[in-house]
């Protein structure tokens, strides 16, 4: 059974060399090949001596998940189904705007946190992804955005967008990462290694819905910027739209933001609020998340709910959205409202949703917007 070298950051890579006799340092020479240049064949590796090109040859590999389809958006949005065996697959999407391109990055097969308004929570849950399949993700999207560049130097995004390379990556794909802790970290790693991706930690954002422990890991073992999946400003809400609250609720989350800020590379949090009509998108509800946030320095992403079938739920009228946004600013909040891309190929935020074996057999209401209803009566 030979390896992926996928799997391994400098550190796993090096201790791997030296467990089959070889120098530490050729761990940053397959790095820059790996994950520079895009290679997977050891006999082009020019500079490594022959007989490792052999040995690799024979014990190594290097593999990303296999593509099964390939869409792009009539907006430049590309999205890969990605295939990781036994009948699953996961999604990453990637984004050109004019001064950077961003790669959506999913974390698990399916998401274990059942988010009611998210496609992915609707799927169910199989497994974590290793290390491999998602830093595979980045490798992929390197690769195949060279390929076409190659294909038509010409190629741009909106604006004049080069798509040549990933600039920016946000764990925002499929799953909760904190919830693929060792694994996310690894791929982490790799991705800020100047031998391998050399992202910078404000170009890197792990998004989660409030895993406190693991968050504070985070934050000791590899801080990048973080964005906090909110979307409701009291608990009542939270814990129907976002359940994982009712064991981390809103008060110890934002005490946890706080402790994160103190090694983070942005001096901000930012909170992702989906805005669902009739649901969260009221003008109490923005006063409220004043306050809630008031001790948290913060900026809001204002994301417009993309639907799905049976979603139950709809979007916020831009007019509401406007309103929203306003009271925010007006309390000198910075807040943004996202742009939807990718949308005509079910590439928008909340609308992922790949191939799942659900293993958690999970019956979700398909009304659930009449559950969130309940709640607030």
């Amino acid at each position: 059974m030979t390896v992926n070298l996928l799997d391994y950051d400098r550190e796993g890579l090096t201790q791997y060399l030296s467990d089959i006799g070889e120098k530490p340092f050729r761990a940053r020479q397959l790095l820059k090949w790996i994950h520079q240049s895009g290679t997977a064949d050891f006999a082009g590796m020019s500079d490594l001596a022959k007989s490792l090109r052999g040995k690799l040859s024979s014990v190594a590999r290097i593999e990303a998940p296999r593509v099964m389809r390939d869409h792009v958006s009539a907006d430049g949005t590309r999205k890969w189904l990605l295939s990781v065996g036994e009948q699953n697959g996961i999604e990453s999407v990637f984004i050109p705007e004019a001064n950077r391109g961003t790669l959506c990055v999913s974390s698990q097969v399916g998401c274990a946190l059942a988010c009611t308004f998210c496609s992915t929570g609707r799927q169910g849950f199989n497994r974590n992804l290793s290390v491999a399949e998602i830093i595979g993700q980045l490798w992929l999207a390197n690769n195949a955005l060279r390929e076409s560049a190659a294909e038509n130097p010409m190629v741009s995004g909106q604006n004049g967008q080069d798509q040549r390379a990933v600039t920016n990556v946000v764990m925002m794909g499929m799953g909760e990462p904190l919830a693929n802790f060792e694994n996310v970290v690894t791929a982490l790693n790799l991705m800020l290694d100047d031998h391998a991706y050399g992202l910078s930690r404000r170009r890197v954002t792990v998004s989660t819905s409030g895993l406190i422990p693991a968050l504070d890991r985070l934050r000791e073992r590899c801080p990048v910027a973080l964005a906090v999946s909110l979307h409701a400003p009291n608990n009542a809400l939270r814990d129907v739209l976002v359940p994982i609250n009712k064991k981390y609720p809103l008060k110890e989350l934002m005490a946890a933001c706080r402790r994160y800020l103190t090694a983070a590379p942005r001096d901000f949090i930012t909170f992702e609020y989906v805005m669902l009509a009739g649901v969260n998108d009221s003008m109490m509800h923005a006063k409220e998340l004043i306050g809630l946030v008031k001790d948290v320095p913060c900026k809001f992403n204002l994301i417009p709910f993309n639907g799905f079938p049976n979603s139950g739920f709809e979007r916020s009228s831009s007019e509401t959205i406007r309103v929203f946004r306003d009271i925010l600013m007006q309390a000198d909040i910075v807040t943004t409202v996202r742009k939807t891309r990718g949308d005509d190929i079910a590439a928008a935020c909340g609308q992922l949703a790949g191939q799942v074996r659900d293993k958690t057999r999970r019956t979700i209401n398909v009304n659930a917007k009449q559950a969130v209803m309940e709640t607030m009566r």
